[in-house]
Protein backbone atom coordinates (compact mmCIF):
# COMPACT_ATOMS: atom_id res chain seq x y z
CA UNK A 1 0.00 0.00 0.00
CA UNK A 2 2.93 1.97 0.67
CA UNK A 3 4.25 1.43 -2.69
CA UNK A 4 0.83 2.86 -4.26
CA UNK A 5 0.89 6.50 -2.02
CA UNK A 6 -1.21 5.47 1.39
CA UNK A 7 -0.13 5.49 4.76
CA UNK A 8 -0.53 1.72 6.72
CA UNK A 9 -0.51 0.22 9.41
CA UNK A 10 -0.91 -3.47 10.42
CA UNK A 11 -2.73 -3.59 13.73
CA UNK A 12 -5.37 -5.77 15.27
CA UNK A 13 -7.13 -3.26 17.24
CA UNK A 14 -11.09 -3.18 16.67
CA UNK A 15 -11.45 0.17 17.05
CA UNK A 16 -8.31 1.05 14.67
CA UNK A 17 -9.80 -1.28 12.05
CA UNK A 18 -13.41 -0.30 12.30
CA UNK A 19 -12.46 3.46 11.52
CA UNK A 20 -9.46 3.57 9.19
CA UNK A 21 -10.15 4.87 6.38
CA UNK A 22 -9.37 1.86 4.28
CA UNK A 23 -9.73 -1.70 5.57
CA UNK A 24 -7.32 -4.08 3.56
CA UNK A 25 -8.36 -7.51 4.36
CA UNK A 26 -5.37 -10.03 3.55
CA UNK A 27 -5.27 -13.75 3.52
CA UNK A 28 -2.64 -16.55 3.40
CA UNK A 29 -3.55 -20.29 4.13
CA UNK A 30 -6.64 -22.28 4.56
CA UNK A 31 -10.34 -20.70 4.66
CA UNK A 32 -11.08 -22.25 7.89
CA UNK A 33 -8.36 -21.09 9.60
CA UNK A 34 -8.38 -17.47 8.55
CA UNK A 35 -12.56 -17.97 9.73
CA UNK A 36 -11.00 -18.84 12.92
CA UNK A 37 -7.93 -15.83 13.17
CA UNK A 38 -11.16 -13.42 12.29
CA UNK A 39 -13.69 -15.00 14.67
CA UNK A 40 -10.68 -14.84 17.80
CA UNK A 41 -10.58 -10.65 17.10
CA UNK A 42 -14.30 -10.48 15.81
CA UNK A 43 -12.89 -9.59 12.73
CA UNK A 44 -15.98 -10.67 10.65
CA UNK A 45 -18.06 -7.91 12.73
CA UNK A 46 -15.56 -4.89 11.92
CA UNK A 47 -16.02 -6.12 8.44
CA UNK A 48 -19.98 -6.08 8.62
CA UNK A 49 -19.76 -3.08 9.99
CA UNK A 50 -17.49 -1.01 7.72
CA UNK A 51 -19.50 -2.30 4.92
CA UNK A 52 -22.82 -1.52 6.07
CA UNK A 53 -21.68 2.02 7.16
CA UNK A 54 -20.06 2.29 3.19
CA UNK A 55 -16.50 2.38 4.74
CA UNK A 56 -14.14 0.42 2.10
CA UNK A 57 -12.70 -3.03 2.28
CA UNK A 58 -10.45 -4.73 0.21
CA UNK A 59 -9.88 -8.08 0.57
CA UNK A 60 -7.11 -10.19 -1.13
CA UNK A 61 -6.76 -14.09 -1.93
CA UNK A 62 -8.08 -15.58 1.25
CA UNK A 63 -9.29 -12.63 2.70
CA UNK A 64 -11.75 -12.24 -0.62
CA UNK A 65 -12.89 -16.02 -0.37
CA UNK A 66 -13.32 -15.63 3.56
CA UNK A 67 -16.06 -12.53 2.88
CA UNK A 68 -18.35 -15.35 0.95
CA UNK A 69 -20.69 -17.24 2.92
CA UNK A 70 -19.32 -20.88 2.99
CA UNK A 71 -15.64 -22.29 2.02
CA UNK A 72 -15.53 -26.08 1.01
CA UNK A 73 -11.99 -26.93 1.75
CA UNK A 74 -9.78 -30.31 2.59
CA UNK A 75 -13.76 -32.03 2.97
CA UNK A 76 -14.81 -29.32 5.51
CA UNK A 77 -17.66 -26.56 5.06
CA UNK A 78 -16.75 -23.53 7.23
CA UNK A 79 -18.74 -20.72 7.19
CA UNK A 80 -17.52 -17.09 5.88
CA UNK A 81 -18.60 -13.76 6.84
CA UNK A 82 -21.58 -13.51 4.40
CA UNK A 83 -20.57 -10.44 2.59
CA UNK A 84 -20.91 -11.95 -0.49
CA UNK A 85 -23.28 -14.98 -1.58
CA UNK A 86 -21.89 -17.76 -2.87
CA UNK A 87 -19.45 -20.70 -1.95
CA UNK A 88 -15.72 -21.19 -2.55
CA UNK A 89 -14.55 -24.55 -3.85
CA UNK A 90 -11.70 -26.55 -5.18
CA UNK A 91 -10.76 -26.00 -8.60
CA UNK A 92 -11.26 -28.37 -11.25
CA UNK A 93 -7.71 -27.72 -13.22
CA UNK A 94 -5.36 -30.18 -14.41
CA UNK A 95 -2.20 -28.47 -12.02
CA UNK A 96 -2.83 -27.31 -8.62
CA UNK A 97 -2.02 -24.87 -6.81
CA UNK A 98 -2.94 -22.17 -9.94
CA UNK A 99 0.29 -20.39 -9.47
CA UNK A 100 1.71 -17.71 -11.19
CA UNK A 101 0.83 -14.89 -14.10
CA UNK A 102 -2.71 -14.80 -15.41
CA UNK A 103 -4.78 -12.59 -17.23
CA UNK A 104 -8.13 -11.13 -16.16
CA UNK A 105 -11.34 -10.17 -17.65
CA UNK A 106 -12.95 -7.03 -16.01
CA UNK A 107 -16.21 -5.46 -16.87
CA UNK A 108 -17.17 -2.08 -18.10
CA UNK A 109 -16.99 -0.27 -15.43
CA UNK A 110 -14.48 -1.92 -13.46
CA UNK A 111 -12.85 0.93 -10.85
CA UNK A 112 -10.31 -0.74 -9.78
CA UNK A 113 -8.71 -2.45 -13.23
CA UNK A 114 -9.23 1.27 -14.86
CA UNK A 115 -6.70 2.26 -16.72
CA UNK A 116 -5.09 -1.10 -16.93
CA UNK A 117 -4.37 -2.61 -20.60
CA UNK A 118 -6.34 -5.20 -21.36
CA UNK A 119 -3.91 -8.67 -21.38
CA UNK A 120 -2.31 -7.15 -18.24
CA UNK A 121 -1.13 -10.25 -15.89
CA UNK A 122 -1.36 -10.26 -12.59
CA UNK A 123 -0.08 -12.79 -9.71
CA UNK A 124 -2.00 -15.77 -8.49
CA UNK A 125 -1.78 -18.24 -5.88
CA UNK A 126 -4.37 -20.85 -4.58
CA UNK A 127 -6.48 -23.98 -5.33
CA UNK A 128 -10.12 -22.67 -4.28
CA UNK A 129 -11.98 -20.12 -5.36
CA UNK A 130 -15.73 -19.03 -5.94
CA UNK A 131 -16.50 -19.91 -9.27
CA UNK A 132 -20.21 -17.71 -9.06
CA UNK A 133 -22.24 -15.44 -6.98
CA UNK A 134 -25.47 -16.85 -5.43
CA UNK A 135 -29.02 -15.43 -5.48
CA UNK A 136 -28.71 -13.41 -2.84
CA UNK A 137 -31.79 -13.70 -0.09
CA UNK A 138 -31.15 -10.89 2.04
CA UNK A 139 -33.09 -8.22 0.35
CA UNK A 140 -31.34 -6.82 -1.93
CA UNK A 141 -33.30 -6.66 -4.60
CA UNK A 142 -32.87 -4.00 -7.08
CA UNK A 143 -29.29 -2.59 -5.70
CA UNK A 144 -26.75 -2.96 -8.55
CA UNK A 145 -25.14 -6.13 -9.21
CA UNK A 146 -21.98 -6.57 -8.29
CA UNK A 147 -19.07 -6.36 -10.71
CA UNK A 148 -17.15 -9.62 -10.84
CA UNK A 149 -13.90 -9.81 -13.03
CA UNK A 150 -12.89 -13.41 -14.27
CA UNK A 151 -9.82 -15.34 -14.82
CA UNK A 152 -9.42 -18.94 -16.18
CA UNK A 153 -7.17 -21.68 -14.07
CA UNK A 154 -8.99 -24.95 -15.39
CA UNK A 155 -12.26 -23.11 -15.44
CA UNK A 156 -13.62 -19.83 -15.33
CA UNK A 157 -13.43 -17.92 -11.58
CA UNK A 158 -13.96 -15.22 -9.96
CA UNK A 159 -10.90 -12.84 -9.45
CA UNK A 160 -12.71 -10.01 -8.37
CA UNK A 161 -15.59 -8.38 -7.24
CA UNK A 162 -16.52 -4.80 -6.72
CA UNK A 163 -19.62 -3.87 -4.82
CA UNK A 164 -20.05 -0.64 -3.12
CA UNK A 165 -17.60 0.05 -1.00
CA UNK A 166 -16.07 -4.01 -1.17
CA UNK A 167 -13.37 -4.90 -3.52
CA UNK A 168 -11.80 -7.86 -3.48
CA UNK A 169 -9.03 -9.64 -5.72
CA UNK A 170 -8.28 -13.32 -5.76
CA UNK A 171 -4.77 -12.39 -7.06
CA UNK A 172 -2.28 -10.77 -5.38
CA UNK A 173 -1.75 -6.98 -6.28
CA UNK A 174 1.18 -6.28 -3.89
CA UNK A 175 2.79 -8.76 -5.75
CA UNK A 176 1.99 -8.14 -9.19
CA UNK A 177 4.36 -5.34 -10.25
CA UNK A 178 3.15 -2.13 -11.49
CA UNK A 179 -0.20 -3.35 -12.58
CA UNK A 180 -0.82 -4.44 -8.89
CA UNK A 181 0.65 -0.73 -7.56
CA UNK A 182 -2.10 0.74 -10.31
CA UNK A 183 -4.56 -1.09 -9.18
CA UNK A 184 -3.83 -0.41 -5.41
CA UNK A 185 -3.67 3.21 -6.28
CA UNK A 186 -7.40 2.96 -8.24
CA UNK A 187 -8.42 1.25 -4.87
CA UNK A 188 -7.10 4.54 -2.88
CA UNK A 189 -8.90 6.68 -5.00
CA UNK A 190 -12.04 5.01 -4.04
CA UNK A 191 -10.91 5.54 -0.34
CA UNK A 192 -9.72 9.46 -0.45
Amino acid sequence: MQRAGADASVTSDADAALNCDGLVVPGVGAFAACMAGLRAVRGELIIGKRLAGSRPVLAICVGMQVLFAEGAEHGERTAGCGALPGVVERLTAPVLPHMGWNTLRPPAGTRLLAGIDPGTRFYFVHSYAALSLSPRDDGAAGQPEPLLTFATHGQDFIAAVEEGPLCATQFHPEKSADAGAELLANWLETVR
